[in-house]
Order: structure tokens, then C-alpha cells, then sequence
């Protein structure tokens, strides 16, 4: 007969297996294997890190420079506006802008020999005497020093790039070759330097022999007008040292009543009548306009630095009318200065911003 099992057996074989249970997983080994397979399942390769941190990078190295601009734009065109406003409160708060210093050349007698030096202490006297008695000033630095006010060695003008070097600037006659005695100024004065406390560097280059304006329907040259000009830097050495960003140039004419300008190049000239000019500036820009009289006397003394044409029929649009049909144009060649019809197309149109 086939063997079975009695009871008694059944309930051995009941006990062993009870004693001896089969292995089996706990719930917490399966939520660690299973976050273990969904891990190796979600992870990275090293080559997608690499390709994600590339495609980070170029795009950083993409946005950053302009956003970065950006900021620097903002900051500069705070920075002017608050300088300038500091300098029109300080210069109308001086009685006069000329008269300042002493001014003689050298003297020598018939045999060459020297029998007097030459003395110059007008721009420093203007800075000493004058402007720092009306607005704060940290330190002033010579003509043989301008260094130690942060001066930088090269400016970079607009245009075509072309660098015009600290030591070329030192003079008023070195810096613009057109005050000369046959327009109004004779003489080659020394430029003075100085910080303001918010750490911007400024050259000076003075006139003590300044004159008011003669009248707008004259023909003049705007030389003797010049009283101070005024080439500052927002950030001392620090670069970048351009033209229209961290450099820029304020003018103060006539000796009493002064007129102060600080006109910002907006990267506009080309030929065109003075009617049709703002309308074009306009258009460039909501915030571009032609320059005032004084304003196109400004780009004068600065052209260096704006690399404008000066040739011959070369002549530059003011917004300042002389009458109805006339407005003030100027040659920058020479810096005369005269009344023109304003429907003459021989004129040029250079934009700026205030």
C-alpha cells in the first residue's frame, strides 16, 4: 500500500516548517531597493554634466558682458548727471571765473639771457582760490603731477579709436591748437588737476582772461568765451578711459553769469539743414537733441576727444536761433561762429544728450 502519513507526522512536518520559515523580503528592503533602481534610473552621465555646464557657460559668457554694460551704463549716466549738477551749483556761487593766478611768460634781454621765469599758477589759483571754496575738493595735483589725482595715462576718444595721451593735453594750446592769439587767446597756460570726494578725477584747463558774449547776431570766434573746461573721469584710472562712458567734458563760459554745459555725444553726424536736425536726432533717440550755442562752443574745445570733421565747409548746427530763419552755426575748424540760414543743407548735425 501506498505509505501516508498519520496525523501525528502531519503535524512534525507542521512544526519543521514553522521552525524553519522561508526567507522574505521586509517592507523597508523594498522601498531601499526600490529608490536604489529609481536613482540609477534618474542619475546623470558625466557626459550630460559636461554638455549642461558647456551650454551654462556659453550663455553666461553671452548675457554677462551686457548685463554687466548695462549696469556700468546706469551707474556712469547717474554719476554724470550728479557731477554735473554739483558743478553748476559751485561755479554760479563764484563771482567771477576769471582774474585768477598769475600769468607771465618768460623774459629773457637782447643776449638770450633769462632775466625773468616764467609764471604760471592760473589753474591751480582757479582751483585754490576759487572752485574749492564752493565745492568740495580732495586734493589738487600741478601740471607736472597729474598723476597722483588719478589722471589716466590714455583717453580714448569716439570715432576711430585713435588714443590721445595725458602728456598731450597737459597745455590748453597742446590740447586744441585753435586758441591762438588771432582768435582770442595767446597763451599756453598749464593744466591743474583735482578728486572730488566721490572719487571722480577732473583736468582743468582755465582761461583768466575769459570774455562775455558779445552778442548772437555777430560773427565770432567762441575761443575767449571759454572761461574753464573741464575733463573729467567717473572712475579715477579705472578703465575703460572712453569717451561717452566713463570720460566726459564739462565747459564753463563767460566770466560772470556763466553758462555751464556738459553735453554727452550721442553718435550722430552727418549733413543736413538745421530745420531737418533735431528731427533727425529725434529720431536716433527720445533723449537726443542738437546742442545749444554754448553747447556747440563745448564740442569745440573737446573736438580732440570727438573726433569731428574739421575741414573745410565743415560747419555744425546749433538749436539756438538768431532769428526766425537763421540759427547759430559754427566751423569747427576755427570755431567761428555765426548767424546761417537754416535751410542751407552744407551744414553738419552732431547729436547729443544732456
Amino acid at each position: 500500500p501506498v505509505p501516508y502519513l498519520v496525523p501525528s507526522d502531519w503535524a512534525t512536518k507542521s512544526l519543521r516548517e514553522e521552525a524553519e520559515p522561508v526567507p522574505y523580503l521586509v517592507p523597508s528592503d523594498w522601498i531601499t531597493r526600490n529608490l536604489r533602481e529609481e536613482a540609477r534610473a534618474l542619475a546623470f552621465t558625466m557626459a550630460e554634466i559636461l554638455l549642461s555646464l558647456t551650454i551654462i557657460g556659453v550663455v553666461a559668457a553671452i548675457t554677462l558682458p551686457s548685463l554687466t554694460g548695462n549696469i556700468n551704463e546706469r551707474t556712469w549716466n547717474t554719476q554724470r548727471k550728479a557731477l554735473y549738477a554739483r558743478f553748476s551749483q559751485a561755479i554760479s556761487l563764484m563771482p567771477s571765473l576769471n582774474g585768477y593766478g598769475t600769468l607771465s611768460p618768460e623774459q629773457t634781454d637782447s643776449a638770450g639771457s633769462v632775466t625773468q621765469s616764467a609764471v604760471d599758477t592760473a589753474a591751480e589759483s582757479f582751483l585754490t582760490e576759487g572752485l574749492a571754496k564752493v565745492m568740495k575738493i580732495n586734493n589738487i595735483c600741478d601740471s607736472e603731477h597729474l598723476e597722483d589725482c588719478g589722471i589716466p595715462d590714455k583717453i580714448i576718444p569716439i570715432g576711430d579709436g585713435s588714443i590721445v595721451e595725458r602728456d598731450s593735453i597737459v597745455t590748453l594750446q597742446a590740447y586744441n591748437n585753435q586758441f591762438n592769439s588771432s582768435r582770442g587767446f595767446s597763451q599756453d597756460i598749464k593744466a591743474a588737476a583735482f578728486e572730488t570726494q566721490n572719487g571722480e578725477s577732473i583736468i582743468v584747463y582755465y582761461n583768466p582772461y575769459c570774455k562775455p558774449e558779445p552778442g548772437l547776431n555777430l560773427s565770432t570766434y567762441v575761443q575767449p568765451r571759454m572761461c574753464a573746461n573741464f575733463i573729467y573721469d567717473l572712475n579715477g584710472a579705472k578703465g575703460p578711459n572712453t569717451v561717452g562712458k566713463d570720460i566726459g567734458f564739462i565747459s564753463a563760459l563767460y566770466p560772470t553769469d556763466p553758462v555751464v554745459v556738459a553735453p554727452l555725444p550721442a553718435m550722430i553726424d552727418i549733413h543736413s539743414n538745421q530745420k531737418d536736425g533735431g528731427a533727425k536726432c529725434l529720431a536716433k533717440d527720445s533723449e537726443s537733441r542738437l546742442p545749444n550755442s554754448e553747447e556747440l562752443a563745448s564740442l569745440f574745445y573737446n573736438k580732440r576727444l570727438l573726433n569731428l570733421m574739421t575741414g573745410g565747409g565743415n560747419g555744425y548746427w546749433s538749436s539756438t536761433l538768431v532769428t526766425s530763419t537763421t540759427a547759430i552755426h559754427m566751423a569747427m575748424s576755427i570755431g567761428n561762429r555765426f548767424p546761417y540760414a537754416r535751410t542751407n543743407t552744407d551744414g553738419r548735425v552732431f547729436c547729443i544728450k544732456r
